[in-house]
């Protein structure tokens, strides 16, 4: 049998769970309750065993995002195939494409398992099971898309049409028929009524050599730049770095208008396996524990005469009076409230927040890094008051600043300051002054994280105003 490659896509944003899902910090990384043990992105890694038929996963991901890809996979004891960077947003069919080149460079007869890392899947057993039976579809030279029995007239999924069965299969599988994009109402409902229909789960199973080919075939300036990308990669510490100047010229499309929609070796089984995309609020909602008020509540919530509402509160305590079908989220520096129904239209929010040169689509007040993160406390003309947490054994860029100030406060473990040629450790209560200019570094020595109190003082107070001498992470100036 041909060996399996997982390969884990996390390379979206998540807008239509924002504003808990930010661009810098999607739901794939998220626990959205206390229920939820591990990330999206950690149950996507987790979700095929390793061994004599599976290899290990390969994890394409945004180049902002690689440290938080790494850090939650050790969190989890997971060591990666290979964790390939895309440089700029190019959508999935080059996404996949990039994995293929990876897995037949070595095995000319791999088999992929393209899962998106944000999805959700109640039954990993059945999983696996279906999936080892979709690889010997796929050995035959056929794309298998997982098709998911469509029970209700969804808006927010495209839908697959099933064709003739494919012979000497088992399960069942079938030809594609045709793909239809996001329906209306009474469209979905029709699909519904005539059966044969079912939901696109956005999960394939594919023979790589024989889905290059087919790339070369529809999409031949694609698979050039992807080509060109891979073999000019480069390694950067723990990650495969794709040229950015190649994977750029490759153009921006989904797998399935590129390749799916065009060729004629789809294949649609039917999978069982309580998938869900999580593609909105709703989609949580339909997930969640449930009061006998079919309210579901996460953190703190006062509700009376309140029905089906979802309610989901990091910070401040969420009271509702005399509502029904309400989506109400409250995070730190945004708060969403929605009609359930139109949970699939948050974006349109994102995009307009956008729009107005705001941060609130882009970042939360806490903000990660490969170091630790940082929170903003309080800010106003010329000052700002961060809060530093700096991982054991973690430190930060050498660095300087040509506008502010900077005075740290330790209020948690013994942090390491170097300023100029000075060393000095700093221990809990004691304090630390750098001048604008001053090169510095933070680091954390022991084995319990570090807290800092940082005081900014200055004419311009950016992230950008960091230029950056030595980095354990090679990252280049903001």
């Amino acid at each position: 049998m041909s060996r399996i490659f997982p390969i884990v896509l996390s390379g979206g944003s998540g807008t239509r769970l924002w504003p808990l899902s930010r661009a810098k910090y999607p739901k794939q990384f998220i626990r959205f309750s206390d229920r939820q043990d591990l990330s999206f992105l950690q149950a996507a890694s987790l979700r095929l065993p390793t061994g004599v038929e599976f290899e290990k996963p390969t994890f394409l991901c945004n180049e902002d995002h690689r440290f938080l890809v790494r850090e939650q996979l050790e969190e989890i004891g997971v060591s990666p195939r290979e964790i390939i960077l895309e440089p700029v947003a190019r959508n999935t069919a080059p996404a996949i494409t990039v994995a293929a080149l990876s897995a037949v460079e070595e095995d000319p007869e791999a088999v992929l398992v393209v899962m998106p890392s944000d999805h959700v899947i109640e039954n990993p057993e059945r999983f696996a099971s279906v999936v080892r039976s979709a690889a010997k579809v796929a050995a035959q030279g056929n794309f298998v898309l997982f098709g998911i029995n469509a029970d209700s007239p969804q808006t927010g999924y495209g839908y697959i049409r099933q064709g003739e069965t494919l012979n000497g299969t088992m399960p069942t599988a079938f030809r594609v028929d045709a793909f239809f994009e996001k329906p209306d109402k009474e469209t979905a409902q029709r699909y519904l009524d005539q059966g044969g229909y079912y939901w696109n789960s956005g999960i394939f199973v594919l023979p790589a050599a024989r889905f290059l080919d087919e790339v070369g075939r529809l999409e031949p300036e694609m698979l050039a730049a992807c080509r060109s990308a891979f073999t000019a990669a480069r390694n950067d510490l723990d990650f495969l770095r794709l040229d950015k100047r190649f994977f750029a010229d490759s153009p921006s499309v989904s797998v399935d208008f590129a390749v799916m929609e065009k060729t004629d070796a789809a294949a649609v089984l039917p999978l069982d396996a309580g998938w869900s995309d999580v593609g909105s609020w709703s989609s949580l909602w339909d997930l969640a524990d449930r009061d006998e008020n079919g309210n579901a509540v996460v953190g703190g919530a006062f509700l009376e005469d309140t029905r089906n509402c979802y309610i989901h509160s990091n910070r401040s305590v969420v009271s509702a009076v005399g509502v029904e079908n309400l989506i109400i989220v409250d995070t730190p520096d945004a708060i969403l409230v929605s009609d359930s129904s139109r949970s699939q239209d948050v974006p349109k929010i994102v995009e307009k927040i956008a729009r107005s040169n705001r941060s609130e689509h882009e970042q939360h007040v806490r903000e990660y890094r490969p170091w630790g993160y940082f929170e903003t406390l309080n800010s106003g003309p010329r000052f700002q008051v961060k809060l530093l947490h700096v991982k054991p054994k973690a430190k930060l860029s050498l660095q300087m600043h040509h506008h502010r100030s900077e005075h740290w406060v330790v209020v948690k473990g013994t942090a390491l300051v170097v300023r100029g040629e000075e060393r000095k450790l700093v221990c809990e209560n004691e304090s630390f002054y750098i001048s604008a200019t001053d090169w510095h570094r933070l680091e954390n020595p022991g084995k319990v994280p570090v807290e800092i109190i940082e005081v900014q003082i200055g004419t311009y107070l950016g992230e950008d105003d960091i230029v950056r001498s030595e980095d354990v992470y090679n990252r280049a100036a903001e």
